[in-house]
């Protein structure tokens, strides 16, 4: 087996994404600002990753209101959690080569 980066998921491979699933295969769901804590991003910046990986169908959304104020709690689909797997396991190839 070669150093085969290509195979590495881009869509989680960034920094903001590779928390937010490292966060997100910890816990059962998890509150937008939870999240918006525990990985220290701006909300306009944890937004934009989480659209992309639940348009990759790697994490859900659940919206709800807690007194009259909008809350978004994400969990990570079985897909994701695949993928994120995955991710860690090619990761690991690379580096231990």
């Amino acid at each position: 087996m070669d150093y085969d980066y290509q195979q590495i998921d881009d869509v989680i491979h960034s920094r903001i994404r590779t928390a937010i699933m490292a966060v997100l295969v910890s816990v059962t769901e998890a509150e937008f600002n939870f999240l918006k804590e525990k990985i220290n991003a701006t909300d306009g910046n944890l937004s934009v990753h989480l659209k992309k990986l639940e348009t990759a169908g790697y994490v859900s959304v659940k919206k709800i209101f807690v007194d009259r104020k909008p809350v978004s709690k994400y969990k990570i689909t079985a897909k994701g959690f695949k993928a994120f797997e995955n991710y860690i396991k090619q990761l690991e190839s690379i580096v231990k080569r």
